[in-house]
């Protein structure tokens, strides 16, 4: 019985991942809106050590279109320009000697198509993960029931179990990506 258990809870656990990944994803693509997790993959030599923005500056967003950066130390200020420029994000920073401002364009229509298509991508990635791990559960538990560790009524009444917890992750997904979306169509 203990083993039932947990396979659902190694399932939900693999299945809630795949969902954090998607997410994860759709926070570095770039809306037209300023937020701090688009800076989340530019690296800066700090002291030596290449470390990520959010660890040699503070980041933040004093308008919806702008970001602001506070080096902690102001000899960064020319490291964390390169840095960003060199990220392929197409934004383009400016500093006033203390703070590094940098602007987010509006996106051209086309560009918005694109990144819906790129995040529908994402989404059904995650999707075909969630099923992968359906798919291994369902065989775990299908030999389990071979080998007569558990009965076919248990097997049918997990197999729902499993079922319903692979719509609902899905339909996290979904939700997801509906409002990352319209956060990209939004003008």
């Amino acid at each position: 019985m203990s083993t039932e258990k947990e396979l659902r809870k190694d399932a939900n656990h693999r299945m809630q991942r795949a969902v954090e990944s998607v997410a994860q994803e759709f926070a570095k693509i770039r809306t037209g809106r300023a937020t701090p997790a688009l800076l989340d993959g530019v690296k800066v030599s700090y002291y030596g050590s290449v470390v990520p923005l959010n660890q040699a500056a503070t980041v933040t967003i004093p308008e919806p279109r702008l970001i602001a950066i506070q080096p902690w130390d102001r000899n960064m200020i020319g490291e964390i320009e390169k840095a960003i420029l060199k990220s392929d994000l197409g934004l383009t920073p400016s500093n006033d000697g203390t703070f590094i401002r940098v602007p987010i364009p509006q996106l051209s229509e086309e560009r918005r198509k694109d990144l819906v298509k790129l995040v529908r991508k994402f989404a059904e990635e995650g999707r075909i993960a969630i099923r992968n791990v359906r798919r291994d559960v369902n065989d775990h538990l299908k030999k389990l029931q071979k080998d007569h560790e558990i009965s076919e009524d248990e097997l049918s009444v997990v197999l729902d179990e499993t079922q319903e917890m692979t719509d609902k992750h899905i339909e996290d997904l979904d939700k997801l990506l509906e409002h990352k979306e319209a956060e990209i169509l939004e003008v």
